[in-house]
């Protein structure tokens, strides 16, 4: 069992852990929850060894592996993706090259009542039994499991790394953990950089994974689907209930209500001794009543309310200045690289006030048609774009582009002008930005901070057409509940890029699949095509038996 005990640690002045343990076991689905900055990322980052607390301990048993995926990495690896993957194995490898090198041996030898020969035998027979044990006799086909279900096509196997984005290196890493048979796995926001699929098909494996898992994420479905035990970080504290995240929930406000009433009806009953105190200790036929009363009063246990952290953004869309009817028409659009084709002949149209979800896997030209609407890349074919257009657009790499030497209020006092300069302040406070952290450098800023500041500066023109990729990466809970109730207020047209089946539920009219260059339509939000999806795949299936 792995153990982290009594964990302090300082940040920012304040204490992002106090006096902070947690137990793991081994079979172990503990969902790791709390608002930006609270302290998630840093425990994983604690346990892995990579960061050392001020006091406490993680005691980690002998032999106990851990694999651990972070929100983001860089790699040198010129190895095909395939080759890097299957690295994660090498143990396996190493087992069987032992178990040829012991085989040849014992082919060349001919003394064959020797103690070196029964040794070469009793070496190559626990070689084996350890290969067989850990599936060495699979290991292409786990390789070739993992990488599929994680968004690659064979074809993509011999490519090597260096050809991939940073999201898509991250699947392979994440790929390298998941064969790597460790004994805990730490995954910090995993669902990130996969689409819909991939996320279906990694709760799946997750479910049946032999080990503990830690997994850092602020996306609910994906954890109710996967975890048995919810740990929450709030204000230096960790509140850890065996349920997956919607029960804890519930559970957590039950507690919260009791805990309450019991602190209301406890300060009652103090609040009538003390007047009794008051009233009666200067009697002396009253006085010795009144000083058990003190008595009992210093001997009471206080009930103490929790401290919690409320805080959360607060804003909303201006009233959008109106538009044409049409917002855009694509007519035989093409986009393509080279001789690939990532969109073939699109037919799409858009118009005012309407809100249109975009899914499928990544790389089949979501990101893509978004940006050609933005205006920010060429294409081929014909778009008609509407007029009085006041287009916002978010990427989900947009905090890249925020200047790290910058700070907060500099970000946005760059862009204000007139009158919005005199909120720039108020609006930073509506961000989560208020004090000194407005003085912050870009640089330090967590992955939600960026993400709101980005968001925030979006609002210092009056929109009528939102294109967002990815807006909820690194967004807490709250913050996506924020979003997403402005995002229903708001009253231009939209168009989002998103793998967050919960954020999506109940936001758009209309959900656009992307598919092999094409798209097809779904009338309905996210859990409506979802459905459909499953009716197709289940007449497929019954297609295929038929035949």
């Amino acid at each position: 069992m792995l153990n982290v005990q009594n964990i302090s640690i300082h940040f920012g002045g304040r204490y992002l852990f106090d006096n902070v343990s947690i137990a793991v076991g081994d079979n172990d689905r503990i969902g790791m929850i709390g608002r930006n900055g609270a302290g998630k990322s840093t425990m994983l980052k604690i346990i892995f060894g990579l960061e050392s607390p001020e006091s406490g301990k993680v005691s980690i048993p002998n032999d106990y592996k851990i694999g651990y995926l972070p929100q983001e990495i860089k790699t040198e690896s010129t190895k095909s993706i395939y080759e890097e993957a299957e690295s994660a194995m090498d143990d396996l490898k190493k087992l069987e090259a032992d178990i040829d090198h012991y085989t040849k041996e014992l082919e060349t030898r001919t003394d064959y009542e020797s103690d070196e020969y029964m040794k070469i035998i009793e070496n190559l027979t626990e070689a084996s039994e350890v290969y067989h044990h850990m599936g060495g006799q699979s290991i292409e086909a786990e390789v070739e499991k993992v990488l599929i279900g994680l968004g690659f096509e064979r074809e993509d196997f011999g490519r090597g790394m260096d050809q991939f984005s940073g999201g898509w290196q991250m699947r392979v890493h994440l790929a390298k953990i998941l064969l790597n048979r460790n004994d805990c796995i730490l995954l910090d926001e995993p669902t990130n950089h996969l689409d819909i699929e991939s996320i279906r098909w990694l709760e799946v494996f997750l479910k049946t994974y032999e080990g503990a898992i830690m997994v850092v994420s602020h996306d609910k479905r994906f954890l109710d689907n996967i975890t048995n035990r919810t740990v929450e970080f709030s204000l230096g504290k960790v509140y850890d209930l065996p349920y997956a995240y919607s029960r804890f929930v519930q559970e957590r406000s039950s507690q919260k209500e009791l805990q309450l009433a019991a602190y209301n009806n406890q300060q009652k009953q103090i609040a009538q001794q003390e007047r009794f105190i008051e009233r009666f200790k200067a009697k002396a036929s009253f006085s010795s009543r009144a000083q058990s009363k003190v008595k009992l009063l210093e001997k009471m246990d206080l009930i103490e309310v929790e401290e919690e952290d409320v805080s959360k953004m607060r804003f909303s869309f201006a009233e959008p200045p109106r538009s044409s009817r049409l917002i855009f028409e694509a007519k035989g659009l093409i986009k393509r690289y080279d001789r690939k084709f990532v969109l073939n002949e699109i037919d799409f149209a858009i118009e005012r006030g309407e809100k249109v979800c975009f899914v499928g896997k990544n790389g089949e030209g979501k990101s893509t048609l978004s940006k050609i609407f933005a205006g920010i890349i060429d294409h081929e074919g014909e778009l008609e774009v509407g007029t009085n257009l006041n287009i916002g657009y978010f990427s989900q790499h947009q905090a890249e582009s925020l200047d790290p030497d910058a700070t907060v209020f500099e970000t946005i006092d760059r862009i204000a002008q007139g009158d919005m300069r005199k909120r720039i302040r108020a609006l930073l406070g509506g961000f989560l930005f208020s004090g000194n952290t407005v003085d912050k450098k870009v640089r330090v800023l967590s992955g939600g901070e960026k993400s709101r500041l980005s968001i925030c500066k979006m609002l210092f023109q009056p929109l009528n057409v939102l294109i967002l990729d990815e807006p909820t990466n690194h967004f807490d809970m709250v913050s996506k509940d924020v979003l997403k109730n402005a995002l229903i207020d708001f009253k231009g047209a939209m168009i989002i890029v998103s793998h967050d089946r919960d954020f999506l539920q109940g936001l758009t009219s209309k959900t656009i699949e992307f598919k092999k260059g094409k798209i097809k339509e779904y009338l309905g939000d996210i859990n409506e095509f979802l459905a459909q999806q499953q009716i197709d795949s289940l007449d497929m299936l019954e297609g295929n038996k038929k035949k």
